[in-house]
């Protein structure tokens, strides 16, 4: 089995088209369709159901994918950190992570990173929870920061924050926060929600907190940003619930009250895969 056999399979697969695929490689349809038979051989598996009209995986084929996409991603980090090595940099440390991460323990955890490992760069990529345990999995990630309940076992998980909620609500607004005892107060007004797509159990713990107060909130808008909830809110759009490390970043004209007396908080964890054989991830987790 060579590399080629890899790189056409990648292609198929991802294509599910013979035609398509091998332009893609710059090759023939015959030339591709005896490449992947020759794999099929070799592995003694069919990986693909194919007649005239359609192609699809097979069950063995579905699992050959992921490996792939695996040794590939593996290859491409290997070429990069080659490159990082011959300029005398220690390699570099592949980041995904929400937005409230980025407020207060990102830019602490690479200043202090960049203070003892100087050689190590860094690549940072804005990513759902999905998204980034997907890519870690993949190799295509080495260290996350999320808001889950849990994760894969095949991936490791620490808590570097734990927050409260806060109401956010227009510099204008009518109620203070000495005159703020309870969400309740809030029960006609219209919300702006981070979406479920952000994290569904951050977004369960929000109608939690709404719930507990006695209502249910009539939810306007949503989004995955923070700075876009935040200018709806600054433009009387509704009010919000958010982290309160959320408030530090941000020069607008919205104020934070942190909600009292409720029992839900939210934790932002670090992830990473173990497995991971990236040198550069080595030098930062005892930083977390």
């Amino acid at each position: 089995m060579e590399l080629r056999h890899l790189i056409y399979f990648k292609a198929v697969a991802e294509e599910l088209n013979f035609r398509k695929a091998a332009e893609r490689l710059f090759i023939s349809q015959p030339g591709l369709s005896r490449q992947i038979k020759q794999l099929e051989e070799m592995l003694e598996v069919q990986l693909f159901d194919r007649d005239q009209k359609h192609v699809e995986l097979t069950n063995a084929g579905l699992y050959f994918k992921n490996e792939v996409d695996f040794v590939i991603n593996h290859l491409d980090l290997t070429r990069s950190q080659l490159k990082l090595i011959a300029l005398g940099k220690i390699g570099e440390l592949r980041i995904g992570f929400l937005g409230s991460a980025s407020n207060q323990i990102l830019p602490d955890l690479l200043s202090k990173l960049n203070a003892i490992q100087p050689l190590i760069s860094t690549s940072l990529e804005e990513l759902s929870n999905a998204m980034q345990v997907e890519m870690i999995e993949k190799d295509k990630l080495d260290l996350g920061f999320v808001r889950l309940a849990s994760v894969p076992s095949d991936l490791e998980m620490k808590v570097v924050l734990r927050d409260s909620f806060s109401l956010v609500v227009p510099k204008d607004h009518p109620i203070q926060e000495h005159d703020f005892v309870s969400v309740n107060q809030f029960n006609e007004e219209t919300f702006v929600l981070f979406s479920s797509d952000y994290s569904n159990l951050y977004y369960e713990q929000i109608i939690g907190i709404c719930r507990d107060a006695g209502f249910s909130p009539k939810i306007r808008h949503k989004s995955v940003h923070a700075l876009t909830i935040f200018k709806l809110v600054e433009n009387g759009m509704g009010v919000a619930i958010v982290p309160t490390s959320l408030k530090k970043g941000y020069e607008l004209n919205v104020r934070f009250m942190e909600i009292p007396h409720i029992q839900q908080f939210t934790e932002l964890s670090a992830i990473w895969k173990e497995a991971n054989r990236n040198p550069a991830l080595k030098q930062i987790l005892h930083l977390l």
